[in-house]
């Protein structure tokens, strides 16, 4: 299900690819792998990921030209990136944090620090991801107890729902499209009707003010809804 975090990961090294791809699956993420930069970046508008474990030698486009073009882009500029490379001298590290990449892992590597880096950039862009406790005004949701309060009242959610919430209170003020929404509450492998988005929406409202209080969602029209 989409409440896990979707990496996608740029490695065009078979062996490399599905080594860190299994371990990324193991510790609970999504994984989309791309060996190409073409491909990498057809998927990060496709896939919208969390975040990108993305490789510095690529055939045809670089890993650093791949970071530069995604920083450069409104839509995709918050995703963390965390680049792989081989070169360790400090001025390539010092150029792939100036492009853009938010981590600079040199290779050979320990998976097990590669893992808590991927987790350190996720608690930043998904804090619910990893268990984290998310406040907004009088509610609070508990990402590890799966409980929300609103003015210390425990409120009654199902899991789409409390996915939905999670959505909105990692970014608060932020409009997302039911696009967006589908991808991120149902996923991508199997159909919902946008519509359905909206009965859920609906349903949380009604669990949220179910003790009085302002409805603190906000529906955009023509673009989708936002929290704030």
């Amino acid at each position: 299900m989409s409440e896990h975090p979707k990496v996608l990961l740029v490695e065009d090294e078979p062996a490399q690819r599905e080594v860190l791809s299994y371990n990324l699956k193991s510790e609970g993420f999504d994984v989309v792998t791309a060996a190409d930069g073409e491909e990498a970046m057809l998927l990060v508008d496709e896939e919208t990921p969390d975040i990108i474990v993305l490789d510095w030698m690529l055939p045809g486009i670089s890993g650093i030209e791949i970071c530069r073009r995604i920083k450069s882009k409104s839509q995709t500029r918050s995703i963390p990136i965390l680049m792989l490379s081989a070169r360790s001298e400090e001025v390539d590290r010092v150029r792939g944090l100036e492009t853009g990449a938010d981590d600079y892992v040199v290779k050979p590597y320990s998976v097990l620090e590669l893992m808590a880096r991927v987790r350190s950039q996720l608690r930043r862009v998904r804090p619910s991801s990893v268990g984290q406790r998310l406040e907004y005004q009088d509610i609070v949701l508990d990402s590890e107890t799966h409980r929300v309060t609103r003015n210390d009242n425990a409120l009654k959610l199902g899991p789409t729902e409390f996915r939905l919430l999670s959505t909105f209170m990692e970014k608060p003020g932020r409009v997302w499209s039911r696009e967006q929404l589908l991808d991120r509450v149902w996923g991508r492998d199997i159909y919902v009707d946008s519509r359905t988005v909206d009965v859920h929406v609906g349903r949380l409202r009604k669990a949220l003010c179910v003790y009085g209080g302002e409805d603190p969602l906000r529906t955009v029209r023509g673009a989708g809804y936002a929290l704030g």
